[in-house]
C-alpha cells in the first residue's frame, strides 16, 4: 500500500524560522562582536532548539555570511533609491549623497559594522564582502553614467569597487578606535572615496539632461 506523501512546511514558515534566527544573531552580534556568537547562544536568543538553527545554517560562519548578504542588501537599496537628478551639480554631490546614506547604514545598524568593518579574522564573511563589493562597484558605476557622462574608465580596475574599499578602510579605523564612526572620520573617509574617483573623474563632468 502507497503511503500518502508528506506535507511540506509551508515555505512562510521556514522563512520566519530564518527571520527570527537572523534577528537572534543580529543582536548578539551587535551587542557581544562576532567572537562570542555560537550557534547555541543564537539558538537561546531566538528560543528554538540548537539543531533548528543547525537545519538552516551549518555553522557559525554561514550564519554571518547570510546577515552580510542582508546588509549589502541595504547598500544596494540605497544605490537604487530616487535621486533627485537637477539637485546635482557635479559628480561629488552624486558620490557624497550615495557614501552618506551607506554612513546612515552603518550609524544604524552595530550589527553591520562588526560585520564589515571589525577585525574578525572570517574568510568565508571576508570573501562574501568582497564579493558583494565588486557587484555594489557596478551598481555605482551605472549610477554614474546614469547620471552623467563618464569618460572611459579602466577595465583591469574596479575603479567604484575600489573607492568603496579605501573608504570602507577608514571606517574601519574609525570603529577599531572608538567603536563607531566618528563625524571626522566620516568625513575622512568620503573625501577619500572622493580622492580616489577624482584620479578618473574630471573636477567638471556634464550632467545628462534626464538621467538615463
Amino acid at each position: 500500500m502507497t503511503r500518502p506523501a508528506t506535507a511540506r512546511k509551508p515555505r512562510a514558515r521556514s522563512q520566519a524560522r530564518i527571520d527570527s534566527i537572523l534577528d537572534a544573531a543580529r543582536t548578539l552580534l551587535a551587542a557581544e562582536g562576532v567572537a562570542s556568537l555560537s550557534i547555541y547562544s543564537v539558538a537561546e536568543r531566538a528560543g528554538i532548539p540548537p539543531s533548528s538553527v543547525y537545519h538552516f545554517f551549518a555553522s557559525v560562519p554561514a550564519l554571518l555570511e547570510a546577515l552580510t548578504n542582508d546588509v549589502h542588501a541595504a547598500f544596494r537599496a540605497t544605490l537604487q533609491a530616487p535621486i533627485d537628478h537637477q539637485a546635482l551639480t557635479s559628480w561629488r554631490d552624486l558620490s557624497r549623497l550615495v557614501e552618506q546614506r551607506m554612513l546612515n547604514i552603518y550609524e544604524e545598524d552595530a550589527a553591520a559594522r562588526q560585520l564589515i568593518l571589525a577585525q574578525h579574522g572570517l574568510t568565508e564573511v571576508t570573501q562574501a564582502d568582497r564579493q558583494h563589493d565588486i557587484e555594489l562597484g557596478d551598481l555605482m558605476h551605472k549610477l554614474f553614467i546614469r547620471h552623467f557622462e563618464l569618460p572611459t574608465l579602466p577595465t583591469e580596475v574596479d575603479v567604484f569597487a575600489l573607492a568603496m574599499e579605501l573608504g570602507d578602510r577608514v571606517y574601519a579605523r574609525s570603529v577599531q578606535l572608538h567603536d563607531q564612526i566618528t563625524p571626522r572620520m566620516a568625513e575622512e573617509g568620503m573625501r577619500v572615496f572622493d580622492a580616489y574617483l577624482g584620479l578618473y573623474l574630471p573636477p567638471y563632468l556634464p550632467r545628462r539632461e534626464s538621467p538615463l
